[in-house]
């Protein structure tokens, strides 16, 4: 189901979905948590205007969360191993690529108007 193309409320719904996914990308600039309080603090602030925004923001997070979860879980099974901690890096680097990859479709498909769900995630807010 897509959203109506020409009604400014629904264009304005578009936009703000669209940036609570683009704020993910924050973590590539910002450090720590940046990737999760960007996207956090748009779907806070927008959620009750659209059922768009609240739908795609709590998808954005959801996603956000669990790369945090996947790197955190990930890196602590490597350090494990010692061939795991040669690994490490190659697999942070796997997870940020798939983060900006998930994040620019997310955005290219919920600017067009399309309910976008990532896939592999972990559903922390419902």
């Amino acid at each position: 189901m897509e959203l109506k193309q020409f009604e400014p409320e629904e264009k304005n719904a578009r936009t703000w979905a669209m940036l609570c996914h683009l704020g993910g990308l924050a973590g590539c600039f910002l450090p720590w948590l940046a990737h999760l309080a960007t996207p956090l603090l748009v779907w806070l602030l927008k959620r009750n205007d659209h059922p768009f925004i609240e739908e795609q923001g709590k998808e954005s997070l959801n996603f956000q969360l669990s790369m945090t979860l996947y790197s955190v879980i990930g890196c602590g099974l490597l350090a494990a191993t010692i061939i795991g901690i040669f690994v490490i890096p190659f697999f942070l680097w796997f997870l940020y690529l798939l983060n900006i990859f998930g994040v620019v479709v997310a955005a290219i498909q919920t600017s067009g108007g399309k309910h976008f769900r990532y896939w592999l995630i972990v559903r922390f807010i419902k």
